[in-house]
């Protein structure tokens, strides 16, 4: 790869964000995405509830932008957020032109499509396809992208680090491209490139339960920052409120739209309970309904509790839900005839690398696009269904201003091969694995749902521990995939523990019962500044 010439574009992710970039950009720009596994493998691939977009004639962009403020705790960017809701509509529509099997509507709506609800929506506004919308994305820009032939895929590479150019200490830094680990032969080589993209999605595999698929490590936020990125609201982590409880399913998500469809929540014994937390009762945000089924299994000391909605016909739930009746019939449990039993679990990061309107960071050349990226669209809460729709309008834009910098864009320099003269096969993958399960575990426990001062303090110590030992082993050894993951795993760790820290109230998803009220002080973003962060380039 390094004796390669440049490419034009790498894009670092192949879910929704980094295809729908590569596929928006002209034709003859050269394009290389990086895929951590198969080119189809991530949190895309697994999303289930849909895209949130104004394509009802009783809807408005205006109601779709004050229940994303209202979601989001005072901390969304009402700029961003009128931006990316404007733009939803043609968003999917360019999806629908692609070849996106959406789930029509029976009775001719004006739009088409047929619109579901989710929690914090005042509308139908959730185009989906059936219960599977993120395979039907995932698969149809996977098939473009291997169709393109301006596109060149790498799967089974991960991103080892990026490779930056400094002209000097303070001043601005330039991103060039990225070493990559070749999974399949264990060899790091550089990709050069005139303009980078990070679009490896979030981190929640940084916690022991989440709904996300293992290549969900932080990888892009973590490099980010070694290179000098800025990153925000990182404490913000988004529990989903119902992911299925059973020892043999894991990270099986039941989608919001259970509940927006008129699924009830219950206690063990039967009895409903959401209505004493939230006027909206099921349909409140994520991060209410997290909260209340977190403090009820604790009050109980119950290992879970239970989604009902087969008060509903059972036609209605199998031409609904087919993919989440099959899943569950394969655990012994029939939805059509008893509740699912559910659980919390890390589902979304809110915060990430600090992205401007244009989605460029603070690095030159470097974009961030997607659940990786701090945009301010977000804020304290994601409100349901608005991920895939950051995805596709980012795409578009970082798309359409990296066409425009090109022509005037210089050929990046020749970079140092990777050096491994110093470094030796580990004898002691067990320290790998120990540190991924301990990270994981406390972060847990002590960085979850329910936070505290003592809690995160605890965390800190064992986190700069941690990291001590990874960054003698990483000095040490050749890298690995395992290894690469547990450090970029425990750099954003870190990160979420110091943003958690520095948040004294309750917000949106963080909440501490050292500090359980908002604090209208606080409505503000919290910013990590690295030490290696130059102020970004405004000219160019």
């Amino acid at each position: 790869m390094s004796d390669d010439p440049p490419c034009d574009v790498l894009v670092i992710g192949s879910g929704a964000a980094g295809l729908s970039l590569a596929l928006q950009l002209p034709a003859h720009v050269q394009v290389t995405v990086v895929a951590k596994r198969d080119l189809c493998e991530g949190n895309t691939l697994y999303a289930q509830g849909g895209i949130s977009a104004v394509l009802d004639a009783h809807d408005s962009v205006d109601s779709h932008v004050r229940d994303t403020l209202d979601a989001g705790a005072g901390l969304c960017e009402d700029e961003v957020v009128r931006l990316v809701v404007e733009r939803g509509p043609h968003c999917v529509g360019w999806l629908d032109a692609q070849g996106t099997q959406f789930t029509r509507a029976a009775d001719g709506t004006e739009s088409g499509f047929h619109l579901t609800r989710e929690g914090g929506h005042s509308h139908r506004r959730v185009v989906h396809a059936a219960d599977a919308t993120g395979r039907a994305v995932e698969s149809t820009l996977v098939d473009r992208v291997r169709a393109s032939p301006n596109v060149r895929v790498l799967e089974h590479h991960i991103a080892v680090d990026l490779i930056v150019n400094s002209a000097g200490k303070g001043l601005p830094r330039q991103c060039v491209g990225a070493y990559l680990l070749d999974r399949a032969t264990a060899r790091v080589a550089a990709v050069r490139a005139r303009f980078t993209v990070i679009a490896t999605g979030g981190a929640s595999k940084v916690y022991l339960y989440t709904s996300n698929p293992d290549v969900a490590t932080g990888d892009g936020i973590a490099m980010a920052w070694r290179a000098g990125c800025r990153v925000a609201n990182l404490e913000f982590i988004q529990f989903h409120p119902t992911c299925l409880y059973h020892p043999q399913a894991k990270s099986f998500l039941i989608t919001e739209a259970v509940r927006g469809e008129g699924g009830r929540l219950l206690l063990p014994d039967g009895t409903r309970f959401m209505p004493r937390f939230d006027p909206r009762a099921e349909l409140a945000p994520r991060d209410i309904v997290a909260r209340a089924i977190d403090h009820e299994m604790k009050r109980l000391g119950a290992e879970c509790v239970y989604l009902d909605i087969s008060h509903k016909p059972g036609e209605f739930i199998l031409e609904h839900f087919p993919t989440i009746h099959a899943a569950c019939l394969g655990f012994g449990i029939d939805m059509t005839r008893q509740p699912i039993p559910v659980v919390p679990a890390a589902h979304y990061t809110c915060g990430g690398v600090m992205a401007d309107h244009r989605a460029r960071t603070d690095v030159r050349g470097l974009y961030a696009i997607g659940e990786a990226a701090y945009t301010g669209l977000h804020g304290a809460n994601r409100m349901a269904s608005n991920s895939l729709l950051e995805c596709l309008v980012f795409g578009e834009i970082a798309a359409a201003d990296i066409a425009r910098r090109l022509p005037g864009a210089p050929e990046p320099p020749p970079v140092a091969a990777w050096d491994e003269s110093r470094v030796t096969d580990s004898d002691e993958e067990v320290v790998v694995s120990h540190n991924w399960d301990e990270l994981r575990r406390f972060m847990w426990d002590y960085v979850g749902i329910v936070r505290t001062n003592k809690r995160l303090a605890r965390a800190r110590r064992r986190i700069a521990l941690l990291r001590q030992e990874i960054r003698e082993y990483y000095s040490n050894f050749r890298v690995s995939n395992d290894l690469l993951e547990l450090r970029n795993l425990a750099d954003v760790a870190e990160l979420i523990i110091a943003s958690a820290q520095r948040r004294r109230e309750s917000r949106g998803l963080h909440y501490t019962l050292d500090f359980p009220f908002q604090d209208a002080l606080q409505r503000r973003p919290t910013v990590l500044i690295p030490d290696s962060y130059a102020p970004p380039d405004e000219t160019a």
